[in-house]
């Protein structure tokens, strides 16, 4: 007979894990569909909703069709899209970026329309709208010319503001974009909408599904350039400084898995808003296992989109964001 004194006695957290009720009450990180953003892209047409092949599931889609959308994201209780634009027609300057009837600021009005409560995120770059595919203007050489690029989304800021966006989230890693911007939308009489900055954006192998669904390979180049070395950590704080400095209302951090440290290091530099990008190819890596049963796909999302917001992370952007609304709901029953 074994004695008591040799027993090993069940530790406090070990307690504490036995029932589901009882891990639901301890448990440290909540995930919740208030935290989710839901990217969407918008083509011209009608009647469109067509899947994007890398991301099964993620459609382009028509105007017409974001009614569909509105009600499924409200039913579930995602309050929050970011939108991205497919242009009738590129050229060097990315000119429908800053046009009023450019497709994403089409879109914003109809789903202003739809749903007032909606928050509305206007993604601010030239890469989808550029014959060239880069996230600015180019010199006579190649190269991205920063200053002259920063005027440009300036006035893609202000026509997607007048258009009714509730945020402005720059993308593009132009230096001093934030400061444009912030400028440029409040000389537009636009002082109380808020900037979310790419802040830390990383040039990524991680976005290549992304490129597929917005249109947006470089014809030439890359974007290593201009985008954060996927080694570096400390540059990741110097960035989001300036940002900060820069009057940026909530900083991110692109992509997520990958980049979980940086998440919680700027986590601990400031108490702004953070919001962290669970990214195409994460998604699509995903999707590709499940759709071979190599993995349970709700298990791995819910344990994916728990680790970002235990990194830090308050805010996340994902694909995932309706199947991980409904599965939580359904988790709460």
């Amino acid at each position: 007979m074994v004695t008591a004194t040799r027993l090993a006695p069940f530790t406090r957290t070990r307690r504490t894990r036995r029932t589901d009720t009882l891990r639901a009450l301890v448990r440290e990180t909540r995930l919740d569909p208030s935290q989710f953003v839901y990217p969407i892209f918008v083509t011209h047409g009608q009647g469109i909703r067509q899947e994007i092949s890398s991301m099964p599931g993620q459609y382009q889609m028509s105007v017409d069709m974001l009614a569909g959308e509105v009600t499924e994201l409200r039913d579930l209780g995602v309050r929050a899209v970011l939108l991205f634009g497919l242009p009738a027609a590129k050229d060097a300057q990315g000119t429908e970026a800053y046009a009023d009837d450019g497709i994403v600021q089409q879109a914003i009005r109809e789903l202003k329309r739809l749903d007032p409560g909606l928050v509305t995120i206007a993604d601010i770059c030239l890469c989808e709208y550029t014959d060239h595919g880069h996230c600015g203007i180019l010199t006579a050489t190649g190269e991205v010319d920063n200053d002259p690029s920063l005027d440009l989304l300036s006035r893609m800021a202000v026509s997607t503001a007048r258009a009714g966006a509730d945020v402005i989230a720059p993308s593009d890693m132009m230096d001093g974009r934030v400061g444009a911007i912030r400028e440029a939308l409040d000389s537009a009489g636009y002082v109380t909408t808020p900037i979310m900055a790419y802040s830390a954006k990383y040039a990524s192998a991680f976005y290549g599904p992304f490129r597929e669904a917005a249109g947006s390979t470089p014809q030439f180049g890359d974007r290593r350039g201009y985008q954060m070395d996927p080694a570096n950590g400390l540059e990741a704080l110097r960035e989001v400084e300036a940002d900060i400095e820069e009057s940026a209302d909530i900083v991110m951090v692109k992509p997520a898995l990958a980049y979980l440290d940086v998440i919680r290091t700027v986590r601990d530099r400031t108490d702004l808003p953070l919001a962290a990008y669970n990214v195409s190819g994460e998604y699509a890596m995903v999707k590709a296992a499940a759709n071979n049963g190599w993995l349970d796909e709700r298990r791995i999302v819910l344990e994916i989109l728990t680790s970002i917001a235990r990194s830090g992370a308050g805010i996340i952007i994902t694909y995932h964001a309706k199947d991980a609304a409904r599965w939580l709901r359904e988790d709460r029953r």
